[in-house]
């Protein structure tokens, strides 16, 4: 139990009925989970309103209610009612109270960003604890607090949900949090009520514009920029043509890396390595530190990860020994992830699941020179067919061979997403295979694999299910490779 008063403690709010010394049990922002004594937060959502549910609040005995505009309810209740400007602001307060302000406790490290988000989580997880300290990871794949890894279903989730997260992560012994900072994670304000040690920009392009998202590229850069006006430094990627932007008014104190001459921290001298089935990248680092270091994955974006997670942990004293043994053996599943089944191929599983990341991906490929790229992929279901039309097309203007499969299909037939990409590749001279079958997909490219080869299998990335007909089948693309591989008696 713990007092209203204590709870508001940090939020400018009117007390519109009743008074704050309240004693509250729980706080609650989702109806189905009102309780007698609690403090009830009435959000304002896409489908969902939550102030419509204010006065079964007040009968179901919740001690307090926070509201953003006005309510109606039985005379007879016996309930405080709050009213402030924004019940999520709001939210985010009440929660870091409610856990006792876990996060004044640790480091925390946000990543904002298009691209990189991810990887350079894991990357920063991985040097800091090589260098003896215990991190704690939230992001798109998952939570990791101590030993358990939690799905995650947002990138940056619902405010209480960090807090609490947090609070677990604190009383595991963690230090240092790193965390992916989503621009809508920043515009529904799931990260107020702290403020971060750190604060990164990786890039932006133009993504997640559209309804309950952002109405244009300028709003999304404004939302990012968010991050810098609630971190106490700012670390940002110079190269980025829109950086300024995303920045402007930001309160922090600010340091830039990248491959321009005018960044604090510069990646100089890079070099492509190609070993017997896998990839990886060299590169000199200088300005802010010096140190030479190699990633065992590939291409000009993994310098930019690597590098920016350099740019991190240099904070935090890491030596440069220390920085380059852990991005040796740093890996992030459904990333790059390099699957060894042969000396004479390389093959990976990567999660591009759209034109834009494929592309990037793809053109990275290329420059490793490969004897053929091969490119495996399909198309969800119930979304843009435009998307379809457009992975086929960059697949087959850069692939030499497209495989085509199924990925989630959903509701939809997968031979009828098959044919959308067909009509994208029909628009260049590439050539194709089609095998609705993902395992069989990926057994016709295992098994027709040449020397010299790139093989990558796009899309499904570190996730372990393909979703029909509205159920969520279980299927790693590891483990189908794991099959394979024994069903033919090579084994990994």
């Amino acid at each position: 139990m713990i007092r209203a008063s204590v709870l508001l403690e940090k939020l400018t709010y009117t007390c519109v009925r009743g008074n704050t010394d309240r004693e509250v049990s729980g706080l609650v922002y989702d109806s189905r989970k009102i309780e007698k004594g609690c403090m009830f937060v009435c959000i304002a959502g896409a489908n969902v309103d939550g102030h419509s549910f204010a006065a079964q609040a007040a009968q179901a005995g919740a001690a307090v209610l926070v509201t953003q505009k006005e309510v109606d309810l039985p005379p007879e209740c016996d309930v405080t009612v709050i009213r402030t400007k924004d019940t999520r602001y709001a939210l985010a307060f009440l929660s870091a109270a409610w856990f006792g302000y876990p996060a004044e406790e640790m480091k925390i490290i946000g990543i904002t960003g298009t691209k990189g988000k991810t990887t350079t989580t894991y990357l920063v997880k991985s040097i800091l604890e090589h260098a003896g300290r215990k991190v704690g990871l939230i992001g798109t794949i998952e939570a990791i607090i101590g030993d358990r890894h939690i799905p995650a279903g947002n990138t940056t989730p619902e405010s209480y949900v960090l807090q609490e997260y947090f609070r677990q992560m604190k009383d595991q012994g963690c230090d240092t949090v790193v965390m992916e900072v989503s621009s809508q994670g920043l515009m529904m304000h799931r990260t107020q009520g702290f403020v971060f040690d750190i604060g990164i920009f990786t890039n932006i392009e133009p993504d997640h514009i559209g309804p309950n998202e952002h109405e244009d590229f300028a709003d999304y850069m404004a939302c990012k920029g968010l991050l810098f006006r609630q971190c106490r430094i700012g670390i940002v990627n110079c190269d980025d043509t829109h950086w300024q932007s995303v920045v402007k008014g930001h309160t922090c104190r600010l340091e830039t890396y990248g491959f321009s001459e005018k960044a604090d921290l510069q990646a100089h001298n890079m070099q492509l390595i190609k070993k017997p089935g896998s990839l990886g990248v060299r590169f000199d680092v200088t300005g802010l530190l010096h140190l030479s270091v190699e990633t065992n994955t590939p291409g000009r974006f993994s310098v930019y990860n690597a590098l920016t997670a350099i740019a991190i942990c240099r904070h935090f004293g890491v030596l440069g020994e220390d920085i380059r043994e852990a991005l040796l053996s740093a890996h992030v599943k459904g990333r790059i992830e390099i699957i060894r089944v042969s000396d004479a191929f390389t093959l990976m599983i990567d999660y591009a699941h759209n034109a834009m990341a494929l592309e990037s991906l793809l053109v990275t490929l290329r420059e490793y020179q490969p004897h053929r790229l091969v490119c495996l992929f399909g198309c969800g279901g119930n979304r843009s067919r435009l998307r379809r039309y457009e992975m086929g097309e960059v697949s087959g203007r850069l692939a030499d061979l497209s495989v085509i499969t199924s990925d989630n299909p959903r509701f939809e037939e997968p031979q009828a997403i098959i044919d959308d990409i067909k009509v994208g590749i029909g628009r260049t001279k590439g050539r194709y295979v089609e095998i609705c079958d993902r395992k069989e997909a990926i057994r016709y490219v295992i098994d027709n694999g040449e020397p010299g080869d790139i093989i990558v299998l796009a899309g499904k990335g570190h996730e372990d299910y393909q979703e029909i007909q509205g159920k969520k089948y279980p299927m790693d693309e590891r483990v189908l490779i794991r099959e394979i591989l024994e069903e033919r008696g090579a084994g990994l």
